[in-house]
């Protein structure tokens, strides 16, 4: 009965998401669906890209982790809110200035095709890998909480779940993905929220008292000052910043909305203000994660961190608080998603296949090439996700970051080496760079203990990354004809 009640309402959900697909997507063109005609409100953006920043990780693994590391993941939350400032006032005006649909292009108009295309090509496998990552743990959950209890198969409940975002994602693009990440977020964080208050309910402890459990049991320990380690708070923080700059302000996701705002004001507006809420939403993730942790102490259950938060929903709160998480896993899971495979249409229609360059395809062209383009993003994320399944890795928070610090590394190299720098590449170097920096910074993190006395890196590896490619481009690169003309 509960899993009937439970998939009648998944579908009301997804009816609700066409229903806003629907209305969003009319007379919508490429152009459009690329950029939304830049009429997004910045205030809208703002909170939908709350849902599109934690995402299911965040839903299922951050609470899990209080476990183990207390509050330690907010010092690289402090870093992100850091990083929020940088993409603000650094990246957004410029690619305001240049009028980007792909911010990629930045790369082309400074320092030639080859870093463009290598930059393009990095942010699609790390956002492929990435979004598959999230979309494999959160269809996981379903599977063991809802789908396997109605007979419907992993394979089976994958595909259901990608064509639902194909259903409501292929033909509005940035005009729909706008509208439905906020009706999303909005999800979310009632679950989140309603999670809370029915845990301290079944506690039957005040807040008062739970605070107080949460510092006796160390719970709310935020800085770890053992610089071996890999959650030292210096590494935390600036790692987390410049997973900021990289996964946000070097993404095309994440900045395809951004810049779909009218004007650079809204957009800094709306960066500013997200920076803002996102250090309460984590915050309110990290105490679900401590009273988690003291109910599983009362009641003398013990689980795996990733199955702590569904378990404990599912099996000792009421089904109508069940079905809320549920809602609000779906409302995690979607807008890492749909975003995802909207941006790496975008960024393969016009990085890749050259939209904006080509003068030879028609609107009716470009509209079935980018159909195909979206259709096949969305068969490799399904083929992806099997992997993952076949795989069966439970450290999802940490493959993501690890995927992150050697897909962004390049691409944080590239931006700096172009924005700190005037002077010129040598197309022939780029893909040599761009491939030696990652091999080196592995074998730099497989071999730190031994060689470094014990250092750990942590999440700093993007930022070793980016140096090393930022180093290697600049040793391989000659003076601009403007810096030899003022012997610069």
């Amino acid at each position: 009965m509960a899993s009937t009640i439970i998939t009648i309402v998944l579908f009301a959900y997804f009816g609700l998401l066409l229903l806003i697909a629907y209305l969003t997507s009319r007379n919508t063109t490429t152009k459009s669906f690329f950029t939304g005609d830049k009429k997004s409100r910045w205030y809208l953006v703002a909170f939908g890209m709350i849902g599109t920043s934690l995402s299911g990780v965040t839903f299922i693994s951050v609470p899990g982790g209080v476990f183990d590391g207390g509050w330690y993941y907010y010092q690289m939350v402090i870093g992100f809110f850091l990083g929020y400032f940088v993409v603000a006032f650094v990246l957004l005006p410029i690619y305001y200035k240049y009028n980007l649909t792909s911010i990629y292009r930045y790369l082309e108009h400074r320092l030639g095709f080859s870093a463009y295309q290598w930059g393009a090509g990095y942010f699609i496998l790390s956002r492929t890998l990435g979004a598959t990552v999230r979309l494999y743990l959160v269809i996981n959950v379903l599977q063991l909480f809802v789908f396997d209890s109605i007979g419907i198969p992993f394979w089976l409940s994958s595909v259901i779940i990608i064509a639902m975002i194909i259903a409501y994602t292929l033909q509005g693009g940035v005009k729909t993905i706008v509208w439905t990440d906020t009706l999303q977020t909005i999800f979310m964080l009632l679950a989140l929220v309603v999670c809370i208050f029915a845990i301290q309910s079944e506690l039957n402890w005040s807040w008062s008292h739970i605070w107080g459990q949460l510092e006796k049991t160390n719970m709310t320990k935020l800085w770890s000052t053992d610089y071996l380690r890999k959650d030292f708070f210096l590494k935390h923080i600036i790692g987390g910043a410049f997973i900021t700059i990289a996964m946000t302000g070097l993404d095309q996701e994440m900045m395809q909305k951004n810049i779909s705002v009218k004007s650079l004001k809204d957009a800094q507006k709306n960066m500013v203000v997200f920076s803002f809420v996102l250090l309460l939403v984590n915050a309110l993730f990290l105490f679900l994660g401590g009273i988690l942790y003291l109910y599983a102490n009362q009641q003398g259950l013990n689980f795996k961190p990733d199955d702590v938060f569904p378990t404990i929903v599912q099996q000792h709160l009421p089904l109508g608080i069940f079905i809320i998480f549920i809602v609000g896993l779906i409302s995690a899971l979607f807008p890492s998603v749909d975003g995802a495979i909207t941006a790496l249409t975008s960024s393969f229609c016009i990085d890749i296949l050259g939209f904006e360059r080509s003068q030879s395809l028609n609107e009716k062209q470009q509209l079935r090439i980018r159909k195909i383009t979206h259709l096949s993003f969305a068969l490799l994320f399904l083929l992806l996700v099997f992997y993952f399944k076949w795989m069966d890795n439970k450290s999802i928070v940490d493959l993501i970051f690890l995927i992150a610090g050697y897909t962004y590394g390049p691409l944080l190299g590239l931006f700096a080496f172009g924005i700190l720098t005037k002077r010129k590449l040598k197309n022939l170097m780029v893909p040599f760079v761009c491939i030696a920096s990652p091999l080196i910074c592995y074998a730099l993190q497989t071999n730190s203990t031994s060689l470094l006395n014990g250092y750990a890196f942590g999440h700093e590896l993007l930022l070793l990354n980016g140096s090393i490619t930022f180093t290697l481009l600049y040793l391989t690169s000659k003076r601009s004809a403007e810096a030899i003309k003022h012997n610069v």
